[in-house]
């Protein structure tokens, strides 16, 4: 409880990433073993996704008050437990005051703003109320849980039902909604198995993957016999999933504008043994068009566009308290351009897949409606009904269907808050 709330005070002081202050932390305090690590990040990352509904039930946004209230909120813990925790003993925190416990007791959100009550920075919520309308808050709170711990099998190397006889001694279950996926049991403290030390995971056999990343990667409905670029292919996690689905015939060819991102997929691939070719830019303003001989020819585009991640903040969920407006207005000229980049490789007939890890329609609907506003002329939209009728599994039931795509979420789907539209190239 200590070094939890000192690592707070870090984050909100020095206004940095939760994974950063822990490591600093790790590494002051060399003692401490990784399961007292393990169990610092579990409060940490608890306490950061109830930061404002604890600190209203404490009527204090202390780091102290921040750790006690989220152990009331999200643990369920009564004030008599907590106050056992707080004794003052050793490292313990020093022992709760007469106004901690009244707030413990006393403390609730009947009253709360709806940002308050659904832990978020209260500028975002109209774009949140857009997409939710009477399930906003209900939707909030799930962003609000622990993730699941999700596997996608390569199936390249094996079939999920061996795979499930393969990895029963991590307790897996076949995901909900994706084919290839499975659901590893999370411990206690909120945290799975260490699945990349596994020796399955370093023959290939799976890599970790969220179920709504893993049904985007199938929406794109890519053949074994085209030719498909994923043209924000980052560390590969999406061009495994295509490389997979086409059995490793046709062409796949993975690039990204930030040759940085791309430096993991080529060890990813080569434990994978997928086969996709990899174009990585330059760096500098001078750097040529590494795509430029595909335009016009390339059956499929995977657009996996940089966007704010308000959809995996069950996951990184200090990202939604350091996410400013003017953020959000940077993804947005990004996706623009990357959706024009898009544009000139599909050849008529083609098809781009734009996908997102958010809940904005600034960054979904009102993106797709902006590239029609520019292209409407050689592309039009494919009704998002059509496209998850592709996928087996009765996944349209639990999809919220948008003017232009589909939104998967927490509550909803119980995946990340994914985003697929569909771009057809029709002249």
């Amino acid at each position: 409880m200590s070094a939890a709330i000192e690592v707070l005070a870090d984050i909100a002081d020095r206004r940095r990433p939760a994974a950063d202050a822990l490591k600093d932390w790790g590494l002051g305090h060399r003692f401490a073993g990784s399961g007292d690590r393990a169990a610092i990040a579990s409060l940490v990352y608890d306490a950061l996704r109830r930061r404002a509904s604890a600190a209203w039930i404490m009527g204090a946004d202390t780091p102290r008050a921040v750790i006690i209230g989220m152990l009331r909120l999200q643990h369920g813990l009564a004030e008599p437990t907590i106050a056992e925790l707080f004794s003052g003993e050793r490292f313990a925190p020093e022992k709760l005051t007469e106004d901690e416990r009244r707030h413990l007791t006393e403390g609730s959100l009947a009253e709360a703003p709806p940002a308050i009550a659904g832990d978020v920075p209260e500028w975002v919520l109209p774009s949140l109320d857009a997409i939710f309308g009477a399930d906003c808050l209900a939707e909030l709170k799930a962003l609000g849980r622990r993730a699941p711990l999700d596997i996608r099998i390569n199936t390249l190397q094996r079939s999920r039902d061996e795979a499930l006889t393969g990895l029963a001694h991590l307790g897996a279950e076949p995901t909900p909604h994706a084919p290839h996926g499975l659901r590893i049991p999370l411990g206690p403290d909120g945290r799975g198995p260490a699945l990349h030390v596994e020796p399955e995971f370093l023959d290939g056999w799976y890599e970790i993957q969220d179920e709504g990343s893993q049904l985007a990667g199938l929406l794109c409905g890519a053949k074994s016999s085209e030719t498909i670029v994923d043209l924000c292919a980052g560390g590969g996690g999406k061009t495994l999933a295509l490389a997979a689905a086409m059995e490793n015939s046709g062409r796949l060819i993975a690039s990204d504008d930030d040759p940085r991102r791309l430096a993991p997929i080529h060890e990813r691939l080569r434990r994978a043994g997928a086969v996709a070719e990899v174009r990585t830019p330059r760096a500098g303003r001078a750097r040529a068009d590494v795509l430029g001989d595909l335009d016009g020819t390339v059956d499929r585009v995977l657009v996996d566009a940089p966007c704010t991640g308000s959809g995996t903040w069950r996951r990184n969920p200090d990202a939604k308290w350091r996410l400013r407006p003017n953020a959000l207005s940077a993804r947005i000229q990004e996706q623009a351009a990357v959706l024009d980049r898009a544009a000139r490789l599909v050849r008529p007939g083609g098809r781009i897949t734009y996908v997102t890890c958010s809940l904005f329609p600034e960054e979904n609907d009102a993106a797709v409606a902006s590239f029609l506003g520019r292209h409407g002329e050689h592309f039009a939209s494919i009704p998002a009904e059509e496209v998850a009728a592709s996928l087996d599994g009765g996944l349209k039931p639990v999809l919220r269907f948008t003017q232009a795509g589909m939104q998967m979420s927490p509550a909803l789907t119980g995946t990340d808050g994914f985003y697929v539209a569909t771009l057809e190239r029709v002249r």
